[in-house]
């Protein structure tokens, strides 16, 4: 049997939109390379996504979606509130029916004629220890794949160091966030208060918050994981790279997945694009418009709103706007009438959800209103679109810093939501030579990275490499267990 047919890859994402999109991308590399991979979502989550699923595993033959309960109830909206509640159920609920599965995916396979042999090897989101801890305990071996930057998972890192240190907690009252950070390495040059995690700012005697908790632990426990995976490029963040390698037993930077091997979007997407539009894009100049798009998680104020609707009127550019459904709540459709009045029709649309790829691509869009997540601003880059970056939590406050000093291909917005703020932080980037030479830069250097010889092209070979050798190893021992119990 040939290395790549005994290559059967499960992985497990976090059930959130951005790590779907992440994972995804991951297993298209894997089936170019002609691996088998089953994808596993929650039941939640691929009830939600039907028929896309169905049909996106129907044209791929060596690609399945399982699923297993995430241990909350139907009904529950799995907003950002309640991120630490599906956490803890993951490793309860989820992790038991995980077990199940792994171990019965391990002993037979599946179903005889569909053509997929025992699973070999884990990849699992880095912030669920307890899927490799379980994958390694039914004797299967098991990478963490963390889809954030290696800046921020550095910095998870670091906070017992920061905390032993007296970086952590910060004083009453948060202090002076422009304080610098000294005890993350590689960042002392860069890093302040504001940069870290935002649940930081509300620890008062340790790292009590659930969240935050739950992330430095896992990302502290990922040491004992074959490997670690990060979706970026040496080219981004050499420096994190470098101290991350010294931390644990491998690490592969093999980004950006979505330019490597891009995913259909439509297989993960927890809601319908609004292709409609790309026409819009297609009628307006060339470099004029204002993409905004706050991710999947981020909620706002309509008082946020309504400053970040002033601003941008003020600016006086064209704009596409994404409004999730969920996020501003009541106020939701007064806000969309109120933002498509305040600039007259055919100068703003206003959308639940946007193939955000192809918009970044498209030659109208100027400039990139972002949240910051992980994938929002690598895929920023990899178009060369300059950014204005106002995070909402987690990794997202290092990122934008990386945009803002680190890189200089945006401008770094955060703890300010004012009217005037984002008129002139929205001109700058739409208008600066300076900001737009740089993301032209950036993006120059990462094509570079993902072409045939470069560092994160040769890092997914060696990935590649790395899974199927484990796989032999698995495979090995499957084949004297069976001979055992015949």
């Amino acid at each position: 049997m040939a290395e790549a047919d005994m290559a059967h890859v499960l992985v497990f994402p976090i059930p959130a939109q951005g790590h779907l999109n992440s994972f995804l991308h991951f297993s298209t590399g894997l089936l170019r390379a002609g691996l088998h991979v089953t994808f596993l979502h929650t039941d939640h989550n691929l009830r939600r996504l039907g028929a896309a699923a169905r049909e996106a595993a129907a044209a791929t033959p060596r690609l399945r979606f399982l699923s297993v309960p995430d241990g909350l109830p139907d009904d529950d909206p799995r907003a950002v509130d309640g991120l630490p509640r599906l956490m803890q159920a993951l490793s309860t609920t989820g992790a038991a029916a995980y077990r199940d599965l792994l171990a019965s995916l391990r002993r037979r396979g599946a179903a005889a004629d569909d053509g997929f042999k025992p699973v070999t090897c884990v990849v699992a989101d880095g912030v669920m220890p307890f899927a490799w801890d379980i994958a390694e305990e039914l004797g299967v071996p098991a990478i963490a794949y963390r889809t954030v930057s290696a800046c921020s998972v550095l910095a998870y890192l670091s906070v017992p160091r920061l905390v032993e240190l007296g970086e952590l907690p910060f004083p009453d009252g948060g202090g002076d966030l422009d304080e610098p950070v000294r005890g993350v390495p590689g960042m002392e040059s860069f890093l302040r208060r504001r940069d870290l995690p935002i649940q930081c700012r509300s620890l008062t005697d340790t790292y009590q918050d659930p969240l935050l908790k739950a992330v430095v632990a896992a990302t502290v426990d990922s040491r004992r994981a074959r490997a670690l995976m990060l979706n970026t490029t040496a080219s981004l963040e050499g420096p994190s790279l470098a101290h991350l390698a010294e931390e644990m037993r491998d690490v592969f930077a093999v980004g950006p997945l979505h330019a490597i091997s891009p995913a259909p979007a439509v297989a993960t997407s927890l809601w319908r694009h609004d292709d409609g539009c790309m026409a819009w894009l297609d009628g307006q100049a060339e470099r004029s418009v204002v993409y905004i798009s706050l991710g999947s998680l981020t909620v706002i104020s309509h008082e946020q709103f309504t400053e970040f609707l002033h601003g941008l009127v003020a600016a006086g550019y064209p704009f596409l706007w994404v409004l999730r459904p969920d996020m501003l709540g009541a106020s939701q459709d007064a806000a969309l009438q109120e933002a498509i009045a305040a600039v007259g029709e055919g100068r703003a649309l206003v959308v639940p959800w946007a193939p955000q790829r192809d918009v970044l691509r498209h030659h109208a869009v100027g400039c990139f209103l972002t949240h910051s997540g992980w994938n929002s601003t690598i895929e920023g880059v990899v178009e060369g679109v300059p950014m204005v970056c106002w995070p909402f939590f987690a990794d997202q406050q290092i990122n934008s810093r990386l945009v803002g000093a680190v890189w200089g291909n945006g401008l770094d917005m955060k703890d300010v939501c004012e009217r005037d703020m984002v008129e002139g932080t929205v001109r700058e980037a739409m208008e600066s030579d300076e900001v737009r030479k740089l993301a032209r830069t950036l993006a120059e250097q990462v094509e570079r990275d993902i072409a045939d010889g470069g560092s994160s092209a040769m890092e997914f070979k060696r990935l590649v490499g790395f899974i199927r050798e484990l796989s032999s190893t698995t495979s090995a021992a499957d084949k004297d267990l069976l001979q055992n119990q015949e």
